[in-house]
């Protein structure tokens, strides 16, 4: 096999290598089945095994009751913009938006076909370089649901816990941060993630539905953008993506083996912890983008004294192995995207990358 490089890409992002040997080792043929997991039919017993085993264990990681649905879907995260007002804003045609991102703006782009939307924070302003407080949000008081991104790619800003909404109905787009720490789920109506970035391979999204919602979803929704639709018949309305559940039932089972979600959060800490103590010990040769409260363990963003600078670290970095950490078109810098898979010596590698070229060009 070739030799493997550090890969800082946001997404589709690195996956676990117990994960990818496995599946390496089993494409051809599954064992005791004779068929690849890309050929079976999806409503085989093997995959039905698998379907449900991967189900029983996202449900262990998080401690899911059994008043939510796990979906597994397709379109992305971007569906689930339309799905979410589609099937919950209604009757009152009312939510409120936190927006922290581009993605967050795409989102109540999307909900504004359906009803009014209330921009209850915004932190452009700033170039989204922090998660908004508490005490600025201004909720309408009769919303029907709340939405807010947990991680912010693009930004590297994340929440360290969830806004407080009272009674309302609390929805999280979780794509870039879900299962980097345990969360307490009852908190939530609905939580979405595409798999692409901390979770499995594209084309894949998880919803975690709360089951009372579902009064909701009006019969006259299209029938595939209907939520009934995909939990009465348990995501097999059509065919899933079959090969995307595979992963990510390989995923929940080796973050089950490394110890659960608690352990992985701690490891998450210790990696976002080395790279940021560089930043922030480089004297203003590196800059982090997002305040220090709001910082993300997921994606670490950072800008240099100069767009040159910028361009000779990343073109020098994946000669010596480190790809993807070119930030995103829309904000220039560098992003290090370091999730779940990222291992703890890669951070440490960079650091030392970033420590040299520091005293070489600074």
């Amino acid at each position: 096999m070739e030799k493997r490089i550090y890969n800082f890409s946001a997404g589709p992002a690195i996956l676990p290598e117990e994960v990818l040997k496995e599946s390496q080792e089993n494409l051809m043929a599954l064992p005791d089945v004779g068929m690849s997991i890309l050929e079976i039919s999806h409503r085989s017993k093997t995959f039905d095994n698998i379907f449900h085993q991967t189900k029983e264990d996202v449900k262990t990681l998080l401690d899911i009751d059994d008043n939510y649905s796990i979906l597994f879907l397709q379109g992305g995260a971007s569906l689930q913009f339309s799905m979410v007002p589609m099937n919950i804003m209604p009757p009152k045609n009312k939510a409120d938006y936190i927006v922290t991102g581009a993605w967050a703006k795409k989102a109540v782009k999307e909900a504004k076909r359906v009803g009014d939307v209330n921009i209850a924070a915004t932190t452009e302003e700033t170039t989204f370089n922090r998660i908004p407080k508490q005490n600025e949000l201004k909720l309408c008081g009769d919303a029907s649901y709340l939405h807010f991104t947990s991680n912010n790619t693009i930004y590297g800003t994340q929440y360290q816990t969830e806004p407080e909404v009272g009674d309302v109905t609390l929805v999280c787009d979780a794509s870039s941060d879900i299962f980097h720490k345990k969360i307490d789920v009852n908190k939530y109506g609905i939580i979405y993630a595409g798999a692409q970035k901390n979770m499995g391979p594209s084309g894949v999204t998880m919803v975690i539905y709360r089951n009372d919602l579902l009064e909701r979803s009006s019969d006259d929704l299209p029938t595939m953008l209907n939520y009934k639709t995909h939990v009465e018949k348990d995501s097999m309305f059509n065919t899933p993506n079959t090969f995307g559940i595979y992963i990510i039932g390989l995923v929940a089972k080796w973050l089950l083996n490394m110890g659960g979600l608690d352990k992985m959060y701690e490891t998450n800490k210790h990696k976002a912890g080395i790279l940021y103590d560089c930043i922030d010990n480089s004297n203003g040769f590196y800059k982090g983008h997002a305040e220090k409260d709001s910082r993300s363990l997921m994606n670490v963003t950072f800008n240099l004294p100069a767009e040159e600078l910028e361009k000779k670290l990343i073109a020098e970095a994946l000669n010596a192995g480190f790809n993807g950490l070119k930030g995103h078109r829309s904000v220039g810098g560098l992003r290090a995207s370091i999730y779940n898979a990222f291992p703890t010596k890669g951070v440490e590698d960079l650091v030392e990358f970033m420590k040299e070229f520091q005293s070489k060009n600074s």
